[in-house]
């Protein structure tokens, strides 16, 4: 399965202002407001056993041998997809895993304690696409972020992998809060531009703010290359020392049966971590590999290969470069009911990983994972 989120993300902001005109004047509201559901339940087994039954530097999948409900999502959203055109979206979800870790500070994340519970309001946001040329989009609010080659799991994409990359995890962002701004300037070239209040934050924790920006480039139909950008200040009551990630992804469908992806960023932030002679810059950099096959209609292998560099520590916490291999295989039962397995393998040049006596410079993990899309 090609990733879906990732051909349609990108390509919106070229495709909504060539959409077919559709008279809705004479529609009942329900008519023209959608609703949709995802779930999203797992099961992960690590072979280190770790005594706190926790994966080391997995993002969703952090619980070892638990039966976990990943999330229960329900969207509601009115499409604005031609000049004139004005909507909203709203994604309520509750689960185990996906909202305590995505939750934004300020909303459903306590700013002085970091704590997040169940349940997080993913996105909420209203759109108007302006009469001005092929139509000037505006999205504001809370939103996903543009940054990352994976996604967070939802109704309208999910990823090829079931579980989430380091890159994914670590070196982006996961929401932001603010304006983004798209235009379509043909059917091969896209812009956005951003303007937030940071990562992963409602209230802001300073007074600056950050900016975003993503081209998307379609050479070929089978083929789609973007580059993004984001650029502000991010620590605590500190409008000086500013964060950077600039990251370039690909993504070629080369048949019916295979495409392949990479992603590969540089990220750095002044002041970012401890050193002995006060706080010191930290930088990470790291690249993702990723191939999807289509073995039937029904079922597909799909491959990651990672490397995450983290020297400073000052996205992980420890200095460190990791790595990881990853298969999923997934079956799709029908159209709306999707399995897969994972299993991963994932190494560090220092001993990170719990076991059930210390730690080890490596963890194998399985995983089983059901999807339910409406």
């Amino acid at each position: 399965m090609v990733r879906r989120a990732l051909l349609a993300g990108l390509a919106a902001a070229m495709l909504h202002a060539q959409a077919p005109p559709s008279d809705q004047s004479d529609k009942k509201w329900y008519q023209i407001v959608t609703f949709n559901g995802f779930l999203s339940g797992s099961y992960n087994w690590n072979f280190n056993q770790p005594a706190d039954r926790t994966n080391g530097f997995h993002v969703f999948d952090f619980a070892d041998r638990y039966w976990k409900l990943d999330v229960a999502e329900a969207v509601v959203q009115k499409a604005a997809s031609k000049k004139g055109d004005w909507g909203f979206r709203v994604d309520l979800e509750a689960g185990q895993s996906i909202p305590e870790i995505e939750a934004a500070y300020g909303l459903f994340r306590d700013p002085d304690s970091g704590k997040a519970g169940h349940f997080d309001i993913q996105q909420a946001f209203v759109s108007y696409v302006a009469p001005i040329g092929k139509g000037l989009r505006f999205d504001g609010g809370k939103y996903v972020t543009h940054m990352g080659y994976e996604v967070i799991d939802g109704y309208d994409g999910w990823n090829d992998n079931a579980t989430r990359s380091f890159l994914f995890g670590y070196a982006i962002p996961f929401t932001q809060t603010g304006i983004r701004i798209s235009y379509p300037f043909s059917d091969k070239l896209s812009a956005q531009v951003h303007f937030m209040d940071g990562w992963d934050e409602v209230t802001d924790n300073n007074r600056g703010k950050t900016a975003g920006f993503q081209v998307a480039y379609t050479p070929a139909p089978a083929v789609i290359l973007t580059l993004n950008g984001i650029y502000g200040p991010e620590q605590k009551e500190d409008e000086h020392d500013y964060r950077q990630v600039w990251e370039l992804t690909a993504l070629w469908k080369a048949s019916g049966r295979f495409s392949f992806g990479l992603d590969t960023l540089y990220g750095h932030e002044a002041a970012a971590v401890e050193g002995y002679e006060g706080r010191e810059q930290g930088d990470w950099t790291g690249a993702a590999g990723y191939l999807h096959t289509a073995v039937t209609k029904k079922f597909s292998l799909n491959l990651r290969g990672e490397v995450f560099s983290d020297r400073s520590g000052a996205r992980t916490g420890v200095g460190q470069t990791l790595k990881e291999v990853t298969a999923t295989p997934e079956w799709r039962i029908d159209k709306h009911v999707i399995l897969r397995g994972d299993v991963r393998f994932d190494w560090s040049d220092g001993e990170v990983f719990r076991k059930a006596n210390g730690y080890a410079r490596q963890q194998l993990t399985a995983m089983i994972n059901l999807l339910l899309v409406d």
